[in-house]
């Protein structure tokens, strides 16, 4: 391939593929604190040093936390904790991830820990204690050593991973992200043809709250699904904060929902990238229904029609008129709209204007996510692709 100066440019690329990809680091706040100013400021300093964030919120549990950990195939897994209970939590969380096949994720914790459980907590498998006045520098520089030793102990040790298990499928997402698709071994068709669904939409619409309650409908209707979401990436540092799973996670954990969190990497259009090979991986791992999230769109981020032949658009009251709904572009690629946040005023005039602008029969769904409101009409249409 020749480069914008005439020159072989087939190594710059090898050499990029090559390149190690960012540090993933999961942050999560487990039990009932009440505020997670401090956690944010982490996953803040954390992403400017160029590592992939996955950040899940406050109250989560033990067991969700170690789930969305194995999905994720996190290089190191932090929880920030300011309720005293970390001779209880943090023991659990390690006897959680050997329970579920991760018996080497390196656990790390922050928070007012006395000196004398320090010890303590290292004889129970904790590779990183920090209190407050730690230095952010300190805790980047445990959180890159951390992970270089649990990539060295994998490259190591590992055979092509059973996707049919959850531990084996986030493994193949990452050998497909390292550029390493040689690792996976022979792929099975899926046993179905999955319905595969773009979610799409400008930033702050609902994507991922919008996602997680649909998710949760159609769990109750037996399905298994797979979700895709994608996240930008900082231009500046290369770091990412991947924060759509806190709004899809479940209250307990569902091994029929498998999340996935990608960083666009620099990739144009709204996807990220192998998203093509990562959703054929959950087709052939059995889940029937995939929802691929972009990251928060314009008008001209499309690459996920190339990817699906359903897309969704999420709008939101007041977001256009009929001449802004009729415009080329992410407008145009829409196989169905959802109006989001159908409990604000303004929704009726925004489905009529819809209505004016779309000539054919592409169908439109007032739903509210936040209430968990007019979800059963759009899985009812799920269903019936599935039954074609």
């Amino acid at each position: 391939m020749l480069g914008p100066d005439g020159a072989d440019d087939t190594s710059t690329m090898e050499n990029k593929e090559l390149m190690p990809r960012p540090v993933r680091v999961l942050i999560a706040k487990i039990g009932l604190d009440g505020h997670d100013r401090g956690a944010k400021l982490i996953v803040r300093n954390l992403r400017d040093a160029g590592m992939e964030v996955i950040y899940t919120g406050l109250w989560k549990t033990p067991a969700t936390t170690v789930q969305s950990a194995l999905q994720e195939d996190v290089d190191v897994l932090g929880v920030s904790l300011l309720s005293a209970a970390h001779m209880t939590i943090m023991p659990e969380l390690r006897r959680l991830c050997a329970e579920v096949g991760l018996p080497d994720v390196p656990l790390i914790v922050g928070g007012i820990i006395p000196e004398e459980d320090h010890q303590p907590l290292r004889e129970a498998g904790i590779d990183g204690i920090f209190n407050p006045g730690t230095s952010m520098q300190c805790i980047i520089d445990s959180i890159n050593e951390l992970a270089d030793r649990r990539r060295s102990q994998r490259a190591a040790a590992e055979a092509a991973p059973d996707i049919q298990a959850a531990p084996g499928l986030a493994r193949a997402i990452t050998y497909l992200m390292d550029g390493r698709p040689e690792r996976l071994g022979a792929v099975p068709e899926p046993p179905q043809t999955p319905v595969t669904l773009g979610i799409t939409g400008s930033p702050g619409v609902g994507k991922s709250t919008f996602i997680g309650k649909l998710a949760a409908h159609l769990r109750d209707r037996g399905h298994r699904i797979g979700v895709i979401a994608v996240d930008p990436t900082s231009p500046i540092t290369g770091g990412s904060v991947l924060g759509d799973r806190l709004r899809m996670m479940p209250g307990e954990p569902d091994d029929g929902l498998f999340v996935r969190s990608l960083a666009s990497s620099g990739q144009s259009g709204g996807l990220a990238p192998h998203c093509a090979e990562i959703a054929h991986l959950m087709g052939a791992a059995g889940y029937d229904v995939l929802l691929i999230e972009t990251v928060g769109a314009g008008q001209n981020d499309v690459d996920v029609r190339h990817l699906t032949e359903d897309v969704l658009l999420l709008l939101m009251p007041g977001a256009g008129d009929s001449i802004q709904f009729a415009k080329a572009g992410v407008f145009e690629i829409a196989t169905g709209f959802v109006v989001n946040k159908a409990d604000l005023p303004g929704t009726d005039t925004t489905v009529r204007q819809l209505r004016e602008a779309v000539e054919d029969q592409h169908p439109i769904w007032p739903v509210s996510a936040l209430r968990d409101e007019g979800l059963d009409p759009l899985c009812d249409w799920v269903e019936e692709k599935l039954q074609k």
